[in-house]
């Protein structure tokens, strides 16, 4: 953990006196919990902007989907606490497991609407009629910290996510850029390796993070926002393109047949690389170039000429990815939507395709269903005083950590953060606040205390200690309008809600919890099955679609490969590989309508071979299948000069070389005819 620096202590302040504002507000109004105000405030602020205003808004309409629901339910179901306690917690998993499946801040107003209904409704079953009052009531508390929070948020020096979107933008493509050099041959290092292409899509999905504080960012750099969307599209596509390239480059220099102007032509691309500039002209005279070293295809032609066709059909998409996204680099930068034109055919319409994993949802959604299930009957059956505070953080342990892999110790964690909010809560309640007789002296009590959690929370490892110890702790010690230090009450509580997160931690460990390796494996497959998919003409429509699904993917296995076991070296070897062979794939799908009878069905005859293959659990492709694939390209190469065949026989290419990339080159078969006038 690094030294906190001025902008951590800022953001304390910050956080501190929107936590004193909401108090102040919620004690002046005479709300009867105001305590919910300030506990809301620091899970709401963020250190952008951008970033606490969209939580904001979603936590206002997951807060008022709660309250409504509590409203519903609990007058309704509370003369059968074994009913209400089932709905509740199936509305809890329910929202919890549509939440899991967007991966953006859209997901707190699910995630929100669901435990929300638990800490409304649970602690109103003991005075059902005033369950509407109730509702209200912690409505506005809530929306009183989430206004407080984004209020002092915008206004008192408010932090920009521009310039850290175009920080971390410069670094990704200095290191895309000296990967891209590496791959043309410009250095000596390491030219292309699975560690590289994993590194820079797992940066991509970074970028997952900033880009809904972006939308909301007020400076005018939201105007850039639809260009974030494109851009990371783009930069997710740069990975299968260039090592394409660099497999192609390969193969051409270990037969010896890259030509000299192919390599003086990858000097200029370089060059053009290195230079930054998006000026059309440079690009253009590139995109000559490589029309010029593009060899044209005769009959049956030779498996230099086609792999020097795909290098140069890559070359080309690569020119316009490099230049759509210089473009976009500086519509960020100038904070304005784009206007042009873009180049790269798969993403000039792009929308952002992300993976949704509806078994690990629905499996995260048990573990909450049970876990608030339990403390109820806890609860139920002991006749525990404010034991309601138990099925309340279950379902509240169990939605924040719901999208880790293990979110078990997590939860121990946030636990454990509780037993300190609970140490400092009690110092607070019977040995400090029997001595602040008025609001400045409350205040000035609770600075200490919550400018250290303010400071904690800019650290990403002790985030989430410090926002439980604040939100747990000034729960626990049930701020109000006058000072009430009911010991009994205080424990009663305390230990409720430490027993609701041991509950929780206990029954997900039991039914929810996985390991890194389980998970990686896990997306391993689910991209296999979508490569089976789109050889049995189901799943994405279009190469970009099922790239950039499967792209999300391996942005996700990549931090967890290093928890992986040396014998699944194997599996992992070529992750961006399987891509490749996925936009082939699609692409001759779609082309082989238009081939010649024989073409065609050799197409089908490997398409069906394909799917057989990765519905299966073996990692190595069987020989037969590059006989199915050789006979495909032997009937595709009949009329080369067709733009279908040409096109089908890319595919071919890429296919051939993203499955078996150490076999040896492809040799036509001599066909064998019987003269007519022999025939038996």
């Amino acid at each position: 953990m690094t030294l906190p620096g001025r902008s951590d202590w800022v953001f304390a302040v910050k956080t501190y006196m929107a936590a004193m504002l909401a108090l102040y507000l919620a004690m002046w109004i005479d709300l009867p919990r105001p305590y919910w105000a300030l506990g809301t405030v620091f899970i709401t602020s963020q250190v952008l902007a951008g970033a606490t205003r969209s939580k904001a808004l979603y936590r206002v309409l997951g807060t008022v989907l709660g309250a409504l629901v509590s409203v519903i339910l609990v007058p309704n179901l509370a003369n059968a606490p074994e009913l209400l306690t089932l709905t509740i917690a199936l509305w809890v998993a329910v929202c919890l497991y549509f939440s899991l499946l967007d991966r953006t801040p859209r997901s707190y107003l699910m995630m929100l609407g669901g435990y929300t209904a638990a800490l409304i409704g649970f602690p109103a079953v003991a005075d059902p009629g005033a369950m509407f009052d109730t509702a209200v009531a912690r409505a506005e508390e809530i929306m009183i910290g989430i206004v407080c929070a984004g209020l002092v948020s915008t206004v008192v020096l408010p932090r920009s996510v521009a310039p850290l979107i175009a920080g971390r933008l410069d670094l990704w493509l200095r290191d895309a850029r000296g990967w891209v050099a590496d791959v043309l041959g410009r250095t000596d290092g390491p030219k292309d390796t699975q560690a590289r292409r994993l590194k820079l899509a797992s940066d991509v999905l970074a970028f997952d993070a900033l880009a809904t504080p972006l939308r909301f960012d007020m400076t005018g750099a939201e105007r850039s926002a639809g260009s974030m969307a494109t851009l990371r599209q783009h930069m997710l596509m740069f990975l299968p393109i260039v090592s394409a390239i660099s497999d192609r480059i390969g193969t051409l220099e270990r037969q010896g047949s890259l030509p000299p102007r192919v390599h003086a032509l990858l000097d200029d691309m370089a060059a053009w690389l290195v230079s930054g500039t998006t000026e059309p002209a440079p690009a253009d005279r590139l995109r000559a170039a490589v029309d010029s070293i593009d060899p044209v295809l005769s009959g049956r032609p030779s498996w230099s000429d086609l792999v020097l066709a795909s290098l140069a059909a890559r070359l080309r998409d690569f020119i316009d990815l490099r230049q759509d996204t210089r473009l976009l680099q500086r519509h960020l930068a100038d904070g304005t939507p784009i206007t042009e034109k873009l180049a790269f055919r798969y993403t000039a319409e792009a929308r952002v395709i992300r993976h949704r994993d509806h078994g690990m949802a629905l499996l995260s959604a048990v573990g909450a269903f049970l876990s608030v299930v339990l403390a109820c009957a806890i609860w139920i059956a002991t006749g525990w005083p404010d034991g309601s505070g138990a099925p309340m953080m279950a379902a509240v342990a169990c939605c924040f950590f719901a999208a880790q892999d293990d979110p078990a110790p997590f939860i121990v964690s946030f636990a454990n953060s509780a037993i300190l909010g609970g140490i400092g809560a009690g110092i607070y309640l019977f040995a400090v606040l029997p001595l602040a007789t008025n609001f400045e002296m409350l205040s000035l009590a609770l600075a200490p205390g919550l400018l250290l959690c303010g400071v904690l929370m800019t650290q990403p490892k002790s985030a989430p200690i410090a926002m439980g110890a604040a939100v747990n702790g000034s729960a626990m010690i049930a701020l109000q309008g006058s000072y009430t230090g009911d010991f009994a009450a205080f424990a009663n509580s305390s230990v409720a809600v430490v027993a609701g997160m041991w509950i929780a931690a206990v029954v997900t460990r039991l039914v929810r919890s996985v390991g890194a390796d389980w998970t990686a494996r896990r997306l391993r497959f689910v991209n296999r099955r979508s490569l089976a998919d789109a050889a049995e003409r189901h799943g994405a429509g279009n190469g970009l679609e099922l790239a950039a699904i499967m792209l999300d993917r391996v942005g996700l296995i990549a931090p967890r490969l290093a928890s992986l076991p040396s014998e699944d070296a194997e599996w992992t070897a070529d992750l961006v590989g399987e891509v490749r062979v996925g936009i082939n794939v699609v692409e001759l799908r779609r082309d082989r309508r238009h081939l010649s009878q024989e073409a065609r069905e050799a197409t089908e005859r490997l398409l069906a071979a394909l799917a057989a293959h990765f519905h299966s659990r073996t990692s190595r492709p069987p020989e037969t299948l590059l006989g199915t694939v050789d006979a495909a390209l032997d009937a595709a190469g009949e009329d080369p000069g067709h733009p279908s065949h040409r096109a089908a026989l890319m595919g071919l290419v890429g296919i051939r070389r993203g499955l078996f990339p150490d076999v040896p080159s492809y040799r036509r078969r001599i066909a064998t005819t019987t003269p007519t006038g022999l025939a038996a």
